[in-house]
């Protein structure tokens, strides 16, 4: 068994914690809106027969990818009801994408969120993603219990103080992640 390492944490570093170490709400007041946009993804794998099911449209709840898509908007809407310190933000855009990898039986969200605000979007990308692989599943688990989501990140982050970020590790296309996928 490999040697846990001891990580220190410098509680000052993280924003969402006051002097004293008490959770808290950050104030941006005083910071410049910009226009924020982000970007993240998460896929989900299940068996290739749940897969052509889904493609089919004829799951017995219906289109799962288009309700998979409003949900997943919804979710990114909701994201401050859902995570304790996260700010309500006028949202300006949510754009939702699913791209089908048959050979890797995988289906892969990808969400786009934009404001112009004061805070960034992240947790609204994230959120949209998750919530967009859960409702895949739950329109599928009648017929496929065992799916799995993986691999749910932020891939870019752009607008507000710190500027741009892109991740150095974005997910290979889909052909080169079915080929390398271990299931």
């Amino acid at each position: 068994m490999p040697d846990k390492k001891t990580v220190s944490l410098d509680v000052s570093a993280l924003s969402h914690f006051d002097a004293a170490g008490q959770a808290h709400m950050v104030d941006v007041g005083d910071k410049a809106a910009s226009h924020r946009i982000a970007i993240a993804s998460g896929r989900i794998h299940m068996q290739a027969a749940t897969l052509a099911l889904v493609q089919s449209g004829n799951a017995k709840k219906g289109d799962v990818l288009g309700v998979a898509r409003i949900a997943a908007i919804m979710g990114a809407k909701r994201t401050s009801d859902l995570i304790p310190l996260c700010h309500p933000l006028a949202l300006t855009r949510v754009a939702v994408e699913f791209a089908i990898d048959e050979p890797g039986s995988s289906i892969l969200c990808t969400a786009t969120v934009e404001t112009h605000g004061q805070t960034g979007v992240e947790m609204e990308a994230l959120t949209a993603v998750q919530v967009g692989l859960l409702t895949i599943y739950d329109m599928c688990k009648a017929v496929d219990r065992g799916m799995v989501m993986r691999d749910i990140r932020v891939l870019e982050k752009h607008g507000g103080k710190s500027g741009a970020w892109v991740s150095d590790n974005n997910p290979p296309p889909l052909s080169t992640q079915s080929e390398n996928s271990a299931t």
